[in-house]
């Protein structure tokens, strides 16, 4: 996911320690909490300008993105061979029975962003879809890296390994999309998936495509918002508990810090411009696991050891969030 325009302000802390921002990832009521344990683009983001693609492989594969996919920061990623998120056909089943730990009876959805077809359907992409406040795309490309490694694919890695590990624990767990859709799914569609699972836990999955020189991860939140088809009264809570729980045990599990440019230091951004958000009846957070176009970021988000820690801490939340 990347900005088109910039990020709502963030707020300010005026502490400069690095152990007391680590510690103010979330507010003072989780600070004991995140000492005692770690011591601790989005879909409907405004969309890059893409162009039609030649046909390429499948639908579903994980494609590169085009010459012409140029986030708006920087210019336009240079394709390279294609890089297949880790699996095999054994990953792409939904339907393996939930185990018997701490977690069994929970249901957790996991939305790996956009899709690896994504690209090679933009006409379809950019129809407008009701997101409750107003009308936005349909989904997006999302990002890569200059080398060409899609955010699609780090997606679905990551969201891979995710359900993994809370399976596990005895959660059921559902993936919003699996790499087995030629594109999307809308917005709408994703948030109506985890609210007709009934999700004690919706998690969405991205990386960001921001500058150069802006690095490490945030967790986007709900925004109170009612109007039209919106009202995430009953869900703000709980998705903010959720959120600084992943926020807390992701900087534990991976050592990369909150983000330098959006959420003023604590990791955390409300947004009320997100579909999958606006819509959403469960508890639902975004979280940015990086910046594809900084290289220092890069260097995490296309390690394999590094992207199953990201997916560690993002259990680690969940499980936390689930076991109060």
């Amino acid at each position: 996911m990347s900005y088109d325009s910039p990020p709502p302000a963030p707020r300010r802390f005026g502490r400069s320690n690095l152990t007391v921002a680590v510690a103010a990832l979330v507010p003072t009521a989780l600070a004991s909490w995140l000492v005692w344990q770690a011591m601790s683009g989005p879909e409907d983001g405004e969309p890059p300008k893409v162009m039609p693609v030649p046909s390429q492989s499948a639908a579903g594969s994980s494609a590169a993105p085009p010459t012409s996919a140029t986030p708006k920061t920087s210019g336009p990623a240079t394709p390279s061979a294609a890089v297949s998120p880790s699996g095999t056909k054994a990953d792409n089943r939904d339907d393996k029975p939930a185990g018997t730990g701490p977690l069994a009876g929970r249901v957790v959805v996991v939305d790996p962003g956009h899709n690896p077809g994504n690209f090679q359907h933009t006409r379809e992409i950019n129809k407008l879809v009701d997101i409750g406040t107003n009308r936005k795309e349909c989904d997006t490309t999302g990002t890569s890296t200059n080398a060409g490694y899609t955010e699609a694919a780090f997606t679905l890695d990551v969201s891979r390994k995710l359900r993994a590990l809370l399976q596990r624990q005895g959660a059921t767990v559902k993936l919003v999309q699996n790499g087995d859709r030629p594109f999307g799914p809308c917005v709408d569609e994703r948030a109506r998936i985890g609210n007709e699972a009934k999700a004690d836990a919706a998690v969405s999955v991205h990386a960001d495509g921001s500058a150069v020189g802006n690095r490490g991860f945030h967790v986007i939140l709900p925004a109170l918002v009612k109007g039209g088809a919106s009202d995430t009264t009953k869900i703000v809570g709980p998705s903010r508990e959720l959120g600084e729980r992943i926020a807390g045990n992701f900087v534990r599990a991976t050592g990369s810090m909150p983000s330098n440019y959006v959420g003023g230091g604590t990791g955390l951004d409300v947004r009320k411009d997100l579909g999958g958000l606006n819509l959403t009846t469960v508890p639902k957070v975004f979280i940015e696991c990086g910046n594809m176009r900084d290289p220092n970021d890069v260097a995490l988000l296309t390690s394999e050891s590094w992207r199953q820690k990201a997916a560690q801490g993002i259990a680690d939340g969940i499980i936390s969030y689930l076991k109060e």
